[in-house]
This record gives structure tokens, C-alpha cells and sequence, in this order.
């Protein structure tokens, strides 16, 4: 096997994976669209990272038994920022509470057209190397 052709397995390999990633978060996104429940979150800390010059926010916030929830939301980075303090729509599905997504447009899409991009740019490498040789 020559390197070019492993070169083009990984690629492919990277571009189905990124696809199928981006396809299982666009069926949670509708899942949690049509069936979650929405509550409002506050954040209450940020985590650094060391070396990561982004923080991630933790998000609280209360389901329908009265009971604390928190998580971390999925997206982050440059861009995707929330102040401690700040309050933000919430999404979850009754029977799983940590389930929760930050259900903003800049919080729902980033995730999916990233993977989706990504699964693109991988893939049209490797059709590129394939039509070159």
C-alpha cells in the first residue's frame, strides 16, 4: 500500500465520520425541536482550560421536577462566548435532562455546519487526489 492510498482511506475514513457526526447532532437538534422542553439557563461558571485561550460556560438551570441542572454547552470557542451571568434559552427532552442544548440559531447550526463543512473538505481531497493521479 503506498502512502498516497492511505492518505486517501483516512481522508475518506475523516469525511464519513464528520458526516455522520453531523448527521446524528442535526436528528438531536430536530428531536429536541420538536419533542424537548424549554427552560431558561443561567451561567453560573466558566472552565479554562489550560493552554485553551477560549473559556466554556456552565449553564444551570431548572427541568419541569425542580430540580438543578447543569451542563456544558456542545459549541464553543471564539465567537460562541457567554458572560458569566448571563441568561440563555435552554432545550431538553422531559425524559433526559442532560440532554440540554444553549437553543440559539449561533449554538444550534454551529455545530452542524462545522461537521458538515468538514465532511466536505475531506471528502473533495480525497475525490481530488483520486482525479489527479
Amino acid at each position: 500500500m503506498t502512502g498516497e492510498t492511505i492518505g486517501i482511506g483516512l481522508a475518506v475514513s475523516a469525511g464519513l465520520v464528520s458526516l455522520w457526526a453531523g448527521a446524528r447532532e442535526a436528528r438531536r437538534q430536530m428531536r429536541l425541536s420538536r419533542y424537548g422542553l424549554h427552560a431558561e439557563g443561567v451561567v453560573v461558571d466558566q472552565e479554562h482550560e489550560p493552554g485553551d485561550d477560549c473559556s466554556t460556560p456552565v449553564i444551570e438551570f431548572t427541568d419541569r421536577q425542580d430540580r438543578p441542572v447543569r451542563f456544558r454547552p456542545v459549541a464553543t470557542g471564539l465567537g460562541r462566548g457567554l458572560a458569566l451571568g448571563a441568561h440563555v434559552p435552554v432545550v431538553y427532552l422531559p425524559e433526559r435532562p442532560d440532554s440540554a442544548r444553549v437553543f440559539t440559531r449561533k449554538h444550534r447550526l454551529s455545530l452542524i455546519v462545522g461537521l458538515f463543512a468538514g465532511s466536505m473538505i475531506f471528502l473533495g481531497v480525497a475525490v481530488g487526489v483520486v482525479l489527479t493521479r
